[in-house]
């Protein structure tokens, strides 16, 4: 062989190096190992070191796939999968009137500017078919947490089994993904659920029909509690969730659902290893909490949940009430807690919300934005009115209610730009006060987001 050119010649010369003896496989006698093995033996020595044909042919026809929904791997047979998503959501806040001063008499206002509000890496999959599986880690504020990371069996064809940090089984709004909601912030009812029945460590079983939807689980603290050390053992929760679906259609759906919840907190008398603070924040970012409530010496927690929503053709309207009790310890009297929202949306370019499980999702444009082929994607004109009540008695927490109108453009599948206007319009009891010393009654807020989900 030319050790340059790495050709094969039959005759020696000038750069060429020997390599050997070429001879005919049918001779028996060929020894190429130099150990005196026979062509037999070699040739049987070499199939046990071949890969099964069965393992090549899986290996051939591995499906791989790049498009709206990530970077998929899949076996022929559909046995094992992988999939790699994520989303970015890049969020700018403005607000006025929001001159304001604390209960120390500190000016305060809420914080304009921009921030990353979600960037989570997403990886999910399957093993034995059975066997799925979701990770979801979030690096947004600069910081890495974990949002899912759960094992789910699917081998049993009346119940799924989800084993591991995941959302509770409460409130449509709560379960619906940041993908898919309407407005670029929850609704102010969710400061009663945010802080009690979000993520948790748990179990939970499942089992659905054609159109309803049947959960309960068990739920410990959050995959972050004990951050303080508290020397304390945690607190449970069980919730549970129905759905039913009285109509549903491919653009009509009528969607009913109720959700229960009970928890009693750590032996300190904490939720997740800290007082239970229920308070509206103006948007993620701003720093500004409208009302604001504190509650220690907590011996139970009690919730009831009641959703109504439904779809025609491009309209859809729905709704949430949530309410709450809190027992309390050391002769504290018990408090009673309750909010609601009632949203309505119009898709002007003619589409549908989807619906699947008792959940609903993004509009999907019929087609998608292109200035070559002239498309325009898929806008959407939506309206919330929203309360909550964290006053009882002399238990003064704060009202709020507030007006929230959001102007959404798919651009496809993938990306959407949202714009939203957040007017709050009655405030009881606030911790804070205008700079003259007077109640606050209005603060305006804008929004917008640049959304990639994948």
């Amino acid at each position: 062989m030319d050790i340059e050119t790495k050709q094969i010649y039959v005759e020696p010369g000038a750069g060429r190096e020997h390599l050997g003896s070429f001879q005919r496989i049918e001779d028996s006698s060929i020894n190429t190992s130099g150990e005196g093995a026979t062509y037999s033996e070699q040739k049987a020595k070499s199939e046990e070191t071949k890969i099964p044909q069965e393992r090549l042919a899986t290996m051939d026809t591995t499906k791989v796939s790049l498009g709206k929904d990530g970077l998929k791997f899949e076996t022929s047979d559909g046995d094992f999968k992988f999939k790699l998503g994520g989303r970015i959501h890049a969020d700018a806040s403005f607000s006025s009137g929001d001159n304001f001063r604390d209960a120390d008499g500190q000016r305060i206002e809420a914080n304009d500017g921009t921030e990353l509000r979600r960037g989570r890496m997403e990886f999910s999959g399957t093993f034995f078919r059975d066997w799925n599986f979701k990770s979801q880690v979030d690096f947004a504020d600069n910081q890495v947490g974990v949002k899912d990371m759960f094992i789910n069996y699917t081998g049993l064809d009346f119940i799924d089994i989800i084993v591991g940090e995941q959302k509770q089984a409460f409130s449509r709004e709560l379960q619906e993904s940041s993908n898919d909601m309407i407005f670029i912030e929850r609704s102010v009812m969710n400061v009663l659920n945010e802080s009690t029945v979000d993520r948790a460590l748990g179990l939970n079983v499942s089992r659905r029909g054609r159109n309803w939807t049947g959960q309960v689980g068990i739920y410990g603290d959050t995959i972050a509690a004990n951050k303080r050390k508290t020397r304390a053992d945690e607190g449970w929760a069980v919730s549970s969730r129905v759905t039913f679906a009285p109509i549903m259609e491919e653009s009509r759906v009528i969607h009913l659902g109720v959700a229960g919840n009970f928890r009693e907190p750590n032996d300190a008398g904490e939720i997740a290893d800290r007082p239970l603070q229920l308070a509206s924040e103006s948007t993620h970012m701003s720093n500004l909490n409208l009302i604001s409530a504190g509650i220690t010496d907590i011996k139970n927690i009690k919730m009831l949940g009641l959703e109504a929503s439904g779809v025609m053709g491009p309209f859809s309207i729905g709704g949430e009430y949530t309410n709450t009790w809190i027992d309390r310890k050391n002769g504290e009297s018990s408090l009673n807690f309750n909010g609601w929202y009632g949203e309505a949306a119009w898709t002007l370019t003619g589409e549908s919300r989807n619906y699947k499980n008792g959940k609903f999702y993004k509009v999907i444009p019929a087609k998608n934005f292109s200035f070559t082929n002239g498309g325009m994607g898929a806008w959407e004109l939506a309206v919330r009115y929203a309360e909550v009540d964290l006053n009882d008695n002399t238990f003064k927490g704060g009202k709020l209610s507030n007006l929230t109108i959001a102007l959404n453009w798919y651009l496809n599948e993938t990306v959407r730009l949202m714009a939203g206007y957040d007017k709050a319009l009655k405030i009881t009891d606030s911790p804070l006060t205008k700079s003259d010393g007077s109640k606050l009654d209005n603060l305006d807020t804008f929004m917008i987001r640049a959304q990639l989900a994948f």
